[in-house]
């Protein structure tokens, strides 16, 4: 154990990180892991690091919108498809890693959205990593929201094409760049989160629609906290936003609301998707979705065509969640129909005391800070699920109001 130990520490890349750990932790941002002893649900049974005992406690810190994350459909066609299509395929799609069911749930995908045709990928950061090399060149120019997700950000920079980047949802500013690069570019790709992650607001895709058909630029929207719930049929902000059919590319995932296992995808005109096969790189050098994931998320796409239960549960959810903290005093940020809460505190170490004093009482969610989010706006992130009961939600909201008094946030 010595001798590994010194060879590990004679290591300069082994150092170098130990010296980036440290400055992590003295900066306050280091990220611990708790662990979940259960199934993902509205209660989660969460592991003392100190006792190793776990503690059930309410879930309000997953992407598990829908509550589909442990569905019983859902389980048992992943049974269905892993009996009948085997465990993993040990293949990229091209090769022979496409199965009769990939193209099944492409098709679905394709049905859902209204759109010609759709390509599956290990997850959505891929389908991020891979659109913008494969589609753009040093000719085009693509067009960033200035609060795009990390994955955006990346498959941006792999690509040769002009890179801009507007001030978070200022239209002002998106017209200036999109007049400034007229005789520049061939091609302007527009792009932005349709449901901003840390902030929960919504992009104003009627305004983005409006400025793309002036100026003849293109539309991709990133639609992971929006597929499957956003919208009165759980189609997304463009249904939300009453566009359908003018946003061009979608790139969303499964693994958030459609049963939070992995994978994601891009959905679009069929041109788009062909190219996307041929010179997507995670795509092409990516192991195919496994059949169980593949068989969940056909079943995913069944109870959503078949109601919209969970989506209007969720509303109501989110609007007793919102009404009652705003008439407790919290101050809150979002639109007011998402089911990303962000309860905000400004100060760092209140938002991180305020989390840990709210697992305290039973509820588990977390505190985000610089770098996260600007300095000055930390904030409990509350993610709201349509299988919350009544009770649950009140549950959170007494806990909210019993710390927030504590630690003096509300009166």
């Amino acid at each position: 154990h010595a001798s590994v130990e010194t060879t590990v520490c004679s290591s300069s890349l082994v150092r170098k990180a130990l010296k980036e750990i440290k400055f992590i932790e003295n900066a306050g941002t280091y990220k611990s892991e708790r662990v979940i002893a259960s199934s993902q649900s509205t209660k989660v049974t969460v592991v003392c690091p100190n006792t190793g005992e776990g503690k059930e406690v309410l879930n309000f810190c997953s992407n598990n919108y829908l509550g589909l994350s442990s569905e019983p459909r859902l389980i048992a066609a992943a049974h269905t498809a892993l009996n009948n299509r085997g465990f993993g395929l040990s293949s990229v799609r091209f090769i022979c890693g496409t199965q009769d069911i990939h193209k099944e749930l492409e098709d679905k995908i394709s049905t859902f959205h209204g759109t010609e045709d759709t390509i599956l990928y290990p997850s959505c950061f891929d389908a991020n990593a891979g659109i913008f090399e494969a589609l753009l060149g040093p000719e085009d120019a693509v067009i960033s929201d200035a609060l795009n997700h990390a994955s955006l950000i990346d498959g941006i920079r792999l690509c040769k094409a002009q890179r801009h980047r507007y001030k978070h949802s200022d239209m002002a500013d998106l017209e200036d760049i999109l007049r400034k690069t007229q005789e520049s570019a061939q091609i302007r790709l527009i792009v932005t989160d349709g449901v901003f992650s840390m902030d929960g607001d919504v992009a104003k895709l009627p305004q983005i629609c409006d400025l793309a058909e002036e100026y003849n630029a293109q539309i991709l929207v990133d639609e992971c906290h929006a597929t499957g719930f956003i919208g009165k049929t759980g189609r997304g902000t463009p249904e939300h936003c009453g566009v359908e059919g003018r946003v061009d590319i979608i790139n969303t995932t499964l693994g958030k609301a459609l049963g939070g296992a992995t994978g994601g995808y891009t959905t679009g005109p069929k041109p788009i998707i062909d190219l996307l096969r041929q010179r997507s790189r995670p795509y092409l050098f990516s192991n195919t979705l496994a059949p169980s994931v593949v068989g969940a998320s056909i079943e995913t796409f069944n109870i959503l065509n078949e109601s919209s239960e969970q989506v209007k549960k969720l509303a109501m959810n989110v609007n007793t969640f919102r009404t009652q903290m705003v008439e407790a005093g919290f101050v809150l940020s979002g639109d007011p129909g998402c089911a990303i809460v962000p309860v905000m505190l400004g100060d760092a170490r209140l938002a991180s005391e305020f989390a840990d004093a709210m697992l305290e009482k039973g509820v588990y969610v977390i505190g985000f800070s610089y770098p996260v989010v600007p300095k000055g706006e930390a904030r409990i992130r509350v993610q709201l699920s349509a299988a919350h009961s009544d009770k649950e939600v009140q549950s959170a909201i007494d806990a909210f109001i019993g710390v927030g008094v504590e630690m003096g946030v509300i009166s």
